[in-house]
């Protein structure tokens, strides 16, 4: 297995978008594709190191620009959200370009454009479950530590599969946002699933994250448990 990574670099209608493609280049044949939407910063390195751990499992990765190519921020930044705010504001370009992502995808040579999922981490969770309202054709999506609000407009029948993995005190995704989104996915005829970790809170995958007093923090135990579940998932739908 050679876990190799491309970067890719895409015109879209509002100018050039860079996205990584991390696949095995010794692979024979194609894989399941996974699209891999990251959280407010945009695609970055940790992106990246995910993607590969996913690759291992043989399948091939887009970690996927929705921002534009050059449109990133850190967690220094006073505007980190900036990016991420214009989207929110506008769910129908968000659509528009989570499915130019997932054809992107569908395009890559090492992936089987017939056998698509998307993952995505808190802001990249709306993406996933976008994209599934939206009626785009993947199998699949899991969520972590998400952001459920549905868009202002009605949806598609979401005929994707999802798995939410969600921190119970996550403060941006209180239980009442978690109840209301288990009612609008069954009333769209979903296939899904949620896994609430207890004492867990909006970020739990990321170890750079460590402010539990605003209810943001790392939590191991939720991270692996997930990882676990997200593989069995994957491998539910592909397998």
């Amino acid at each position: 297995m050679t876990i190799t990574r491309r970067v890719i670099v895409h015109e879209g209608a509002d100018g050039p978008f860079e996205s990584m493609a991390v696949f095995d280049a010794a692979a024979t044949a194609p894989s399941p594709g996974i699209l891999l939407f990251p959280n407010v910063l945009g695609t970055k390195e940790t992106d990246f190191v995910y993607a590969e751990k996913v690759a291992a499992l043989g399948y091939t990765v887009l970690v996927a620009d929705v921002f534009g190519q050059g449109r990133r921020t850190t967690r220094t930044d006073p505007e980190m959200g900036r990016y991420m705010a214009e989207l929110n504001a506008d769910r129908t370009l968000l659509r528009d370009r989570v499915n130019a992502a997932h054809a992107l995808l569908k395009s890559l040579d090492e992936a089987d454009a017939n056998r698509t999922a998307a993952i995505g981490f808190c802001f990249g969770g709306r993406c996933v479950l976008d994209l599934a309202r939206s009626g785009a054709d993947i199998a699949g999506g899991v969520s972590f530590h998400g952001v459920y609000e549905a868009p202002p407009f009605p949806h598609a029948e979401i005929t994707a599969r999802l798995l939410i993995c969600h921190g119970w005190d996550d403060p941006i995704a209180p239980p009442e946002a978690t109840v209301a989104l288990a009612k609008e996915l069954t009333e769209a005829g979903c296939d899904w699933q949620i896994h609430a970790y207890g004492r867990t809170g909006h970020a739990f995958t990321d170890h750079a994250v460590n402010m539990p007093e605003k209810g943001l923090a790392y939590q191991p135990d939720a991270d692996r448990r997930s990882f676990r579940s997200m593989v069995d998932f994957l491998g539910d739908l592909f397998g």
